[in-house]
């Protein structure tokens, strides 16, 4: 079955308000993860036009790359690392307007600009994985984003 999205509004808010019903729709019912994330990511990146979407997943001692899209990624990133690990590291979302002046940035596309990372916990309160999104574009990612994507990690979390 072919699956388009419909995002409609004028602002920021109102593309997420039109998306997340779609992601919902389009994971309702299925039940692998794989699949899911993969939809995920093509939703998020097409419906709001950003320049990267993925998930990383933990596993042991590190993050390795999920399902996402846009260019080629960082395949593995350690605890603390970068912006996914710092985010992993602390529990908590971290907005960068400007990656090259973030610490320890790990630069998988010299394209990317500005990022939003939001941890994904499980039922025992772990981070198990985390979701990262880049644009190409300076100071990209505000609390409107980090409002959506969070509710929208507290359902992927319920999966693991």
């Amino acid at each position: 079955m072919a699956e388009e999205l419909a995002i409609q509004g004028e602002t920021k808010n109102d593309k997420y308000l039109s998306l997340m019903p779609q992601i919902k729709a389009l994971t309702e019912g299925e039940q692998d993860l794989i699949a899911n994330l993969s939809n995920i990511s093509s939703a998020i990146k097409y419906g709001m036009n950003f320049f990267w979407v993925g998930f990383y997943l933990v596993k042991a001692d590190e993050l390795v790359l999920g399902p996402f899209q846009g260019s080629i990624a960082c395949t593995r990133i350690k605890l603390g690392k970068g912006v996914c690990g710092k985010s992993w590291e602390s529990q908590k979302i971290i907005i960068v307007d400007d990656v090259d002046q973030f610490p320890g940035h790990i630069a998988c596309s010299s394209a990317s600009k500005s990022e939003i990372v939001v941890p994904i916990f499980n039922s025992k309160n772990e981070v198990v994985a985390v979701l990262d999104v880049d644009d190409d574009k300076y100071a990209t990612f505000d609390t409107t984003d980090q409002v959506h994507l969070e509710e929208l990690c507290k359902r992927i979390g319920s999966w693991f």
